[in-house]
Protein backbone atom coordinates (compact mmCIF):
# COMPACT_ATOMS: atom_id res chain seq x y z
CA UNK A 1 0.00 0.00 0.00
CA UNK A 2 1.27 3.45 -0.17
CA UNK A 3 2.63 5.19 2.14
CA UNK A 4 0.52 6.49 4.73
CA UNK A 5 -2.70 5.53 2.86
CA UNK A 6 -5.22 2.46 3.71
CA UNK A 7 -8.15 1.72 1.59
CA UNK A 8 -11.75 2.93 2.98
CA UNK A 9 -11.43 3.06 6.94
CA UNK A 10 -8.86 0.14 7.07
CA UNK A 11 -6.41 1.69 9.75
CA UNK A 12 -5.87 -1.60 10.95
CA UNK A 13 -3.52 -2.55 8.04
CA UNK A 14 -1.03 -0.42 10.02
CA UNK A 15 -0.83 -3.45 12.66
CA UNK A 16 1.72 -2.15 15.64
CA UNK A 17 3.69 -0.02 13.38
CA UNK A 18 5.06 2.92 14.93
CA UNK A 19 5.99 6.31 13.62
CA UNK A 20 9.98 6.42 13.50
CA UNK A 21 9.89 9.76 15.00
CA UNK A 22 7.33 10.75 18.14
CA UNK A 23 5.56 13.37 16.30
CA UNK A 24 4.99 17.11 16.86
CA UNK A 25 1.50 17.13 19.17
CA UNK A 26 0.00 20.29 19.67
CA UNK A 27 -2.66 19.65 23.24
CA UNK A 28 -5.77 22.41 22.79
CA UNK A 29 -6.93 22.17 26.58
CA UNK A 30 -10.46 24.05 26.31
CA UNK A 31 -11.12 25.50 29.49
CA UNK A 32 -13.79 27.89 31.39
CA UNK A 33 -13.52 28.97 34.53
CA UNK A 34 -12.67 25.22 36.20
CA UNK A 35 -9.16 25.76 37.82
CA UNK A 36 -8.84 22.78 39.61
CA UNK A 37 -9.87 20.82 37.41
CA UNK A 38 -7.52 22.12 34.67
CA UNK A 39 -4.57 22.25 36.86
CA UNK A 40 -5.22 18.07 37.76
CA UNK A 41 -5.15 18.12 33.83
CA UNK A 42 -2.09 19.80 33.08
CA UNK A 43 -0.24 17.38 35.65
CA UNK A 44 -1.37 14.63 34.19
CA UNK A 45 0.02 15.86 30.74
CA UNK A 46 3.08 16.99 32.47
CA UNK A 47 3.64 13.19 33.18
CA UNK A 48 2.63 12.21 29.79
CA UNK A 49 5.32 9.08 28.50
CA UNK A 50 5.55 11.35 25.06
CA UNK A 51 9.01 13.14 24.84
CA UNK A 52 8.33 17.09 26.13
CA UNK A 53 9.71 18.43 23.53
CA UNK A 54 7.83 17.02 20.97
CA UNK A 55 4.61 18.39 23.11
CA UNK A 56 3.01 21.77 23.00
CA UNK A 57 0.14 22.51 25.46
CA UNK A 58 -2.40 25.55 24.60
CA UNK A 59 -4.84 26.66 27.08
CA UNK A 60 -7.68 27.66 25.12
CA UNK A 61 -10.06 29.61 27.72
CA UNK A 62 -13.35 31.16 26.75
CA UNK A 63 -13.54 33.91 29.04
CA UNK A 64 -13.05 32.61 32.81
CA UNK A 65 -13.90 35.36 34.76
CA UNK A 66 -11.23 35.19 36.69
CA UNK A 67 -6.63 34.81 35.49
CA UNK A 68 -6.13 31.05 34.00
CA UNK A 69 -2.80 29.78 36.04
CA UNK A 70 -0.62 28.02 34.17
CA UNK A 71 2.51 25.95 34.98
CA UNK A 72 5.52 27.52 32.62
CA UNK A 73 5.97 25.99 29.18
CA UNK A 74 2.24 26.14 28.98
CA UNK A 75 0.09 28.95 26.58
CA UNK A 76 -2.97 30.60 27.41
CA UNK A 77 -4.65 31.71 24.78
CA UNK A 78 -8.47 33.24 25.54
CA UNK A 79 -11.45 34.44 23.67
CA UNK A 80 -14.03 37.06 25.31
CA UNK A 81 -17.18 35.62 27.37
CA UNK A 82 -20.05 35.76 25.28
CA UNK A 83 -21.61 32.28 26.82
CA UNK A 84 -20.94 29.04 25.57
CA UNK A 85 -18.23 28.83 22.93
CA UNK A 86 -16.75 25.50 23.02
CA UNK A 87 -16.52 25.38 19.15
CA UNK A 88 -14.61 28.91 18.57
CA UNK A 89 -12.51 28.19 21.50
CA UNK A 90 -10.82 24.96 20.39
CA UNK A 91 -10.43 26.68 16.92
CA UNK A 92 -9.00 29.42 18.81
CA UNK A 93 -6.29 27.28 20.34
CA UNK A 94 -5.28 25.47 17.00
CA UNK A 95 -4.63 28.98 15.12
CA UNK A 96 -2.11 29.13 18.13
CA UNK A 97 -0.89 25.53 17.64
CA UNK A 98 2.10 24.76 15.77
CA UNK A 99 1.99 20.74 15.72
CA UNK A 100 1.82 18.27 13.21
CA UNK A 101 -0.74 16.58 14.95
CA UNK A 102 -3.48 17.86 17.32
CA UNK A 103 -4.81 16.40 20.00
CA UNK A 104 -8.30 18.11 21.99
CA UNK A 105 -8.79 17.77 25.56
CA UNK A 106 -11.29 19.43 28.27
CA UNK A 107 -10.03 20.83 31.03
CA UNK A 108 -11.88 18.63 33.55
CA UNK A 109 -10.69 15.09 31.58
CA UNK A 110 -7.30 14.52 33.01
CA UNK A 111 -5.12 11.77 30.76
CA UNK A 112 -3.06 8.76 32.50
CA UNK A 113 0.87 8.96 31.20
CA UNK A 114 0.40 7.12 28.00
CA UNK A 115 -2.33 8.59 26.77
CA UNK A 116 -0.79 10.85 23.88
CA UNK A 117 1.16 8.50 22.24
CA UNK A 118 -1.75 5.83 22.13
CA UNK A 119 -3.73 8.37 20.63
CA UNK A 120 -1.86 9.76 18.34
CA UNK A 121 -0.07 7.06 16.85
CA UNK A 122 -2.49 6.27 13.92
CA UNK A 123 -2.71 10.32 12.74
CA UNK A 124 0.88 10.45 12.52
CA UNK A 125 1.10 6.78 10.52
CA UNK A 126 -2.40 7.90 8.65
CA UNK A 127 -3.03 11.29 8.06
CA UNK A 128 -6.45 10.89 7.08
CA UNK A 129 -7.23 8.99 10.89
CA UNK A 130 -9.10 10.43 13.65
CA UNK A 131 -8.80 8.54 16.85
CA UNK A 132 -10.98 8.78 19.44
CA UNK A 133 -9.99 7.87 23.10
CA UNK A 134 -11.64 5.55 26.19
CA UNK A 135 -13.12 8.84 28.45
CA UNK A 136 -13.39 6.98 31.68
CA UNK A 137 -15.23 8.90 34.43
CA UNK A 138 -14.91 9.42 37.95
CA UNK A 139 -15.27 11.63 41.10
CA UNK A 140 -12.10 13.43 42.37
CA UNK A 141 -13.58 15.59 44.44
CA UNK A 142 -11.31 16.94 47.36
CA UNK A 143 -8.33 14.40 45.73
CA UNK A 144 -4.78 16.92 45.63
CA UNK A 145 -4.51 18.13 41.75
CA UNK A 146 -0.92 16.86 41.70
CA UNK A 147 -2.05 13.14 42.77
CA UNK A 148 -0.92 10.81 39.72
CA UNK A 149 -3.99 9.82 38.08
CA UNK A 150 -4.01 6.27 38.44
CA UNK A 151 -4.27 6.90 42.13
CA UNK A 152 -6.47 10.04 42.08
CA UNK A 153 -9.43 7.62 40.42
CA UNK A 154 -8.42 4.33 42.35
CA UNK A 155 -11.43 3.81 44.23
CA UNK A 156 -13.36 6.75 42.81
CA UNK A 157 -14.46 5.04 39.84
CA UNK A 158 -18.10 5.66 37.98
CA UNK A 159 -19.69 3.94 35.73
CA UNK A 160 -18.88 4.07 31.83
CA UNK A 161 -21.73 4.95 29.48
CA UNK A 162 -22.84 1.70 27.97
CA UNK A 163 -24.41 2.85 25.14
CA UNK A 164 -20.52 4.28 24.03
CA UNK A 165 -18.76 0.80 25.43
CA UNK A 166 -21.60 -1.03 23.43
CA UNK A 167 -21.06 0.51 20.18
CA UNK A 168 -17.40 0.10 20.15
CA UNK A 169 -17.71 -3.38 20.60
CA UNK A 170 -20.27 -3.48 17.69
CA UNK A 171 -18.04 -2.08 15.23
CA UNK A 172 -14.75 -3.55 16.64
CA UNK A 173 -13.58 -0.04 17.70
CA UNK A 174 -15.00 1.82 14.66
CA UNK A 175 -13.06 -0.12 12.35
CA UNK A 176 -16.76 -0.48 10.93
CA UNK A 177 -17.62 2.79 10.83
CA UNK A 178 -20.33 4.35 9.09
CA UNK A 179 -22.20 7.41 7.94
CA UNK A 180 -23.50 7.53 11.74
CA UNK A 181 -20.37 6.18 13.24
CA UNK A 182 -19.48 10.43 13.89
CA UNK A 183 -22.00 9.76 17.45
CA UNK A 184 -18.93 8.21 19.06
CA UNK A 185 -16.36 10.57 18.46
CA UNK A 186 -15.97 12.53 21.78
CA UNK A 187 -14.49 15.70 21.52
CA UNK A 188 -13.07 15.56 24.93
CA UNK A 189 -10.75 13.22 23.85
CA UNK A 190 -9.97 13.50 19.90
CA UNK A 191 -6.83 13.62 17.97
CA UNK A 192 -6.20 14.28 14.28
CA UNK A 193 -3.24 15.86 11.82
CA UNK A 194 -3.23 19.48 11.45
CA UNK A 195 -3.33 18.54 7.62
CA UNK A 196 -6.73 16.96 7.69
CA UNK A 197 -8.04 19.13 10.30
CA UNK A 198 -7.12 22.17 7.81
CA UNK A 199 -8.73 19.99 4.80
CA UNK A 200 -12.19 19.48 6.73
CA UNK A 201 -12.53 22.94 8.53
CA UNK A 202 -12.66 23.75 12.11
CA UNK A 203 -15.49 23.38 14.27
CA UNK A 204 -19.14 25.36 13.69
CA UNK A 205 -18.61 28.45 15.45
CA UNK A 206 -22.39 28.27 14.95
CA UNK A 207 -22.58 26.14 17.87
CA UNK A 208 -23.19 28.56 20.92
CA UNK A 209 -24.61 25.35 23.45
CA UNK A 210 -23.94 22.36 25.06
CA UNK A 211 -23.40 19.45 22.71
CA UNK A 212 -22.99 18.68 19.61
CA UNK A 213 -20.23 20.67 17.86
CA UNK A 214 -17.90 17.63 17.71
CA UNK A 215 -20.34 15.34 16.21
CA UNK A 216 -20.99 17.87 13.01
CA UNK A 217 -16.87 17.98 12.44
CA UNK A 218 -16.78 13.86 13.28
CA UNK A 219 -19.26 13.79 10.34
CA UNK A 220 -18.04 16.37 8.39
CA UNK A 221 -14.67 14.40 8.43
CA UNK A 222 -15.85 11.59 7.75
CA UNK A 223 -17.36 12.55 4.74
CA UNK A 224 -14.40 14.34 3.62
CA UNK A 225 -12.61 10.64 3.51
CA UNK A 226 -11.45 10.15 7.30
CA UNK A 227 -10.90 7.14 9.03
CA UNK A 228 -12.26 6.62 12.40
CA UNK A 229 -10.67 4.73 15.07
CA UNK A 230 -11.28 4.12 18.87
CA UNK A 231 -8.37 3.61 21.05
CA UNK A 232 -9.08 2.14 24.11
CA UNK A 233 -5.29 2.56 25.48
CA UNK A 234 -5.79 6.04 25.23
CA UNK A 235 -7.21 6.65 28.61
CA UNK A 236 -8.53 9.87 30.42
CA UNK A 237 -10.38 10.51 33.40
CA UNK A 238 -13.82 12.96 33.22
CA UNK A 239 -14.20 14.64 36.99
CA UNK A 240 -17.98 13.49 37.57
CA UNK A 241 -20.27 11.33 35.80
CA UNK A 242 -21.44 11.46 32.01
CA UNK A 243 -23.69 13.93 30.34
CA UNK A 244 -26.65 11.64 31.33
CA UNK A 245 -25.77 11.82 34.83
CA UNK A 246 -25.05 15.42 35.24
CA UNK A 247 -27.68 17.81 36.57
CA UNK A 248 -29.73 19.48 33.51
CA UNK A 249 -29.45 17.03 31.39
CA UNK A 250 -33.08 16.64 30.20
CA UNK A 251 -35.03 15.48 27.79
CA UNK A 252 -35.36 19.56 26.61
CA UNK A 253 -31.72 19.46 26.33
CA UNK A 254 -31.23 16.33 24.43
CA UNK A 255 -33.82 17.11 22.31
CA UNK A 256 -32.18 20.50 21.58
CA UNK A 257 -28.69 18.77 20.36
CA UNK A 258 -30.94 16.34 18.15
CA UNK A 259 -32.74 19.42 16.40
CA UNK A 260 -29.65 21.27 16.00
CA UNK A 261 -27.69 18.32 14.10
CA UNK A 262 -30.79 17.64 11.95
CA UNK A 263 -29.68 20.31 9.79
CA UNK A 264 -26.13 19.72 9.92
CA UNK A 265 -26.11 15.84 9.46
CA UNK A 266 -28.20 15.42 6.47
CA UNK A 267 -28.20 11.87 6.65
CA UNK A 268 -30.71 8.71 7.19
CA UNK A 269 -30.52 8.76 11.35
CA UNK A 270 -29.70 11.78 12.05
CA UNK A 271 -31.90 14.00 9.76
CA UNK A 272 -35.61 14.00 9.69
CA UNK A 273 -37.90 11.77 7.24
CA UNK A 274 -39.81 14.95 5.06
CA UNK A 275 -38.09 18.25 6.20
CA UNK A 276 -36.01 18.66 2.80
CA UNK A 277 -32.52 18.57 4.15
CA UNK A 278 -29.50 21.39 3.47
CA UNK A 279 -27.12 19.01 2.45
CA UNK A 280 -28.61 16.39 -0.54
CA UNK A 281 -27.93 12.35 -0.11
CA UNK A 282 -27.69 11.82 -3.44
CA UNK A 283 -26.79 14.76 -6.46
CA UNK A 284 -27.88 13.50 -10.07
CA UNK A 285 -25.68 15.35 -12.68
CA UNK A 286 -27.65 14.47 -16.25
CA UNK A 287 -25.36 15.83 -19.09
CA UNK A 288 -26.00 16.68 -22.57
CA UNK A 289 -28.95 17.39 -24.03
CA UNK A 290 -32.30 15.20 -24.27
CA UNK A 291 -35.54 15.12 -24.98
CA UNK A 292 -38.25 17.29 -22.78
CA UNK A 293 -40.24 13.93 -22.45
CA UNK A 294 -37.55 11.23 -21.79
CA UNK A 295 -36.10 14.45 -19.43
CA UNK A 296 -39.13 14.66 -17.48
CA UNK A 297 -39.67 10.97 -17.09
CA UNK A 298 -35.95 10.45 -15.75
CA UNK A 299 -36.15 13.62 -13.63
CA UNK A 300 -39.25 12.77 -11.91
CA UNK A 301 -38.63 8.99 -11.53
CA UNK A 302 -35.67 9.75 -9.28
CA UNK A 303 -37.09 12.35 -7.27
CA UNK A 304 -40.26 10.17 -6.40
CA UNK A 305 -38.26 7.30 -5.65
CA UNK A 306 -35.67 9.88 -3.66
CA UNK A 307 -37.65 13.13 -2.68
CA UNK A 308 -34.52 14.33 -0.98
CA UNK A 309 -31.80 14.29 -3.64
CA UNK A 310 -31.44 16.89 -6.20
CA UNK A 311 -30.90 16.79 -9.76
CA UNK A 312 -28.36 19.20 -11.80
CA UNK A 313 -28.77 19.68 -15.53
CA UNK A 314 -26.93 21.17 -18.03
CA UNK A 315 -28.93 23.55 -19.18
CA UNK A 316 -32.25 25.17 -18.18
CA UNK A 317 -34.87 22.75 -19.06
CA UNK A 318 -37.89 23.66 -21.69
CA UNK A 319 -40.30 21.64 -19.39
CA UNK A 320 -42.24 23.76 -16.97
CA UNK A 321 -42.90 21.75 -14.03
CA UNK A 322 -39.26 21.08 -13.59
CA UNK A 323 -38.32 24.70 -13.75
CA UNK A 324 -40.54 25.27 -10.65
CA UNK A 325 -39.30 22.03 -8.66
CA UNK A 326 -35.95 23.31 -6.96
CA UNK A 327 -34.90 20.54 -6.36
CA UNK A 328 -33.79 20.96 -10.04
CA UNK A 329 -30.87 22.75 -11.17
CA UNK A 330 -29.03 23.96 -13.32
CA UNK A 331 -25.02 23.67 -13.87
CA UNK A 332 -23.13 26.39 -13.78
CA UNK A 333 -20.55 26.63 -17.13
CA UNK A 334 -17.45 26.66 -14.52
CA UNK A 335 -18.52 23.71 -12.32
CA UNK A 336 -17.78 19.94 -12.94
CA UNK A 337 -19.06 16.86 -11.49
CA UNK A 338 -22.39 17.14 -9.98
CA UNK A 339 -22.46 21.40 -9.85
CA UNK A 340 -22.34 23.29 -6.53
CA UNK A 341 -24.07 20.25 -5.22
CA UNK A 342 -21.79 18.71 -2.04
CA UNK A 343 -23.95 15.49 -2.08
CA UNK A 344 -22.90 12.57 0.21
CA UNK A 345 -23.07 10.81 -3.31
CA UNK A 346 -22.98 11.80 -7.35
CA UNK A 347 -24.75 9.89 -9.75
CA UNK A 348 -23.21 11.16 -13.35
CA UNK A 349 -25.62 9.76 -16.15
CA UNK A 350 -24.83 10.37 -19.78
CA UNK A 351 -28.16 9.58 -20.92
CA UNK A 352 -32.09 9.62 -19.21
CA UNK A 353 -32.93 7.08 -16.93
CA UNK A 354 -36.08 5.59 -15.78
CA UNK A 355 -35.76 4.12 -11.74
CA UNK A 356 -38.59 2.23 -11.32
CA UNK A 357 -37.49 0.12 -8.27
CA UNK A 358 -35.67 2.37 -5.68
CA UNK A 359 -34.27 -0.65 -3.82
CA UNK A 360 -31.15 -1.65 -5.67
CA UNK A 361 -29.68 2.43 -6.04
CA UNK A 362 -30.25 1.95 -2.30
CA UNK A 363 -28.75 -0.60 -1.82
CA UNK A 364 -25.38 1.14 -3.55
CA UNK A 365 -25.87 4.37 -1.46
CA UNK A 366 -25.09 2.61 1.71
CA UNK A 367 -22.26 0.77 0.12
CA UNK A 368 -21.16 3.82 -0.65
CA UNK A 369 -21.35 5.05 3.40
CA UNK A 370 -19.00 2.47 4.44
CA UNK A 371 -16.49 0.17 3.88
CA UNK A 372 -14.11 0.34 0.99
CA UNK A 373 -16.11 1.04 -2.28
CA UNK A 374 -15.65 4.37 -3.52
CA UNK A 375 -17.03 4.31 -6.99
CA UNK A 376 -19.84 2.22 -8.28
CA UNK A 377 -19.94 1.91 -12.32
CA UNK A 378 -24.00 0.75 -13.23
CA UNK A 379 -24.37 -1.33 -15.78
CA UNK A 380 -25.68 -1.46 -19.27
CA UNK A 381 -25.24 2.48 -19.41
CA UNK A 382 -26.73 3.29 -15.80
CA UNK A 383 -23.39 6.01 -15.51
CA UNK A 384 -21.49 6.07 -12.23
CA UNK A 385 -22.19 5.92 -8.92
CA UNK A 386 -19.27 7.93 -6.58
CA UNK A 387 -19.11 8.97 -2.91
CA UNK A 388 -18.35 12.20 -1.36
CA UNK A 389 -15.64 9.97 0.63
CA UNK A 390 -13.76 9.09 -2.39
CA UNK A 391 -13.86 12.32 -3.88
CA UNK A 392 -12.22 14.65 -1.24
CA UNK A 393 -9.75 11.68 0.10
CA UNK A 394 -8.16 11.46 -3.63
CA UNK A 395 -8.12 15.50 -3.61
CA UNK A 396 -6.46 15.49 -0.73
CA UNK A 397 -4.21 12.76 -1.44
CA UNK A 398 -3.34 13.14 -4.92
CA UNK A 399 -4.44 9.31 -5.36
CA UNK A 400 -7.13 7.22 -6.01
CA UNK A 401 -5.61 4.34 -3.77
CA UNK A 402 -7.81 5.13 -0.50
CA UNK A 403 -11.04 3.30 -2.72
CA UNK A 404 -11.91 0.93 -4.87
CA UNK A 405 -14.44 0.90 -7.68
CA UNK A 406 -16.34 -1.81 -8.45
CA UNK A 407 -18.86 -2.39 -11.37
CA UNK A 408 -22.44 -3.84 -10.91
CA UNK A 409 -25.56 -4.28 -12.47
CA UNK A 410 -28.68 -2.88 -10.53
CA UNK A 411 -32.30 -3.55 -10.83
CA UNK A 412 -34.96 -1.07 -11.25
CA UNK A 413 -32.88 1.37 -13.31
CA UNK A 414 -33.41 1.10 -17.23
CA UNK A 415 -32.46 3.36 -20.31
CA UNK A 416 -35.06 6.00 -21.27
CA UNK A 417 -36.34 6.05 -24.90
CA UNK A 418 -36.16 9.46 -26.62
CA UNK A 419 -39.95 9.66 -26.89
CA UNK A 420 -41.25 7.78 -23.83
CA UNK A 421 -45.29 8.14 -23.53
CA UNK A 422 -45.51 10.85 -20.75
CA UNK A 423 -49.51 9.77 -20.47
CA UNK A 424 -48.89 6.88 -19.81
CA UNK A 425 -45.93 7.69 -17.72
CA UNK A 426 -48.39 10.12 -15.22
CA UNK A 427 -50.97 7.98 -15.55
CA UNK A 428 -49.77 4.69 -14.48
CA UNK A 429 -51.35 2.25 -17.11
CA UNK A 430 -48.13 2.57 -19.14
CA UNK A 431 -45.84 -0.68 -19.46
CA UNK A 432 -42.27 -0.66 -19.34
CA UNK A 433 -41.85 -1.44 -22.63
CA UNK A 434 -43.48 2.12 -23.31
CA UNK A 435 -40.87 3.80 -21.69
CA UNK A 436 -37.54 2.20 -22.78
Amino acid sequence: MASGIVPGNRWDLVGDARPATPPRVSVIVAHYDQPDELARTLAALAAQDHPADRLEIIVADDGSPHPVSVPAGVRVVRQEDRGFRLAAVRNLGVRASTGDILCFLDADTAPEPGYISALTRLPALLPDAVTVGRRRHADLAGVPVQTPVAEAVRGRELAEPAWLADAYARSRNLLDADDRSYRYVIGAVIACSRRLFDDVGGFDESFTAYGGEDWEWAHRAWQAGAMLAHVPDAIAWHDGPEWAGREGSDRERANAQTLRLAASVPVSGSAGFGVRRSVPDLAVHLTGEHSDASLFVCVDSILATFPHAVVVLDAEPAVEALRSDARVRVRDGGESGGGAVDARVTWTLDRPMLVDDAAGLAECLAALGSGEVGTIEVESSGGVLRSRRAERRAARLCTEVGFTSVRRRVPGIHPLRPDPHVEAYVGGWGSLGTFV
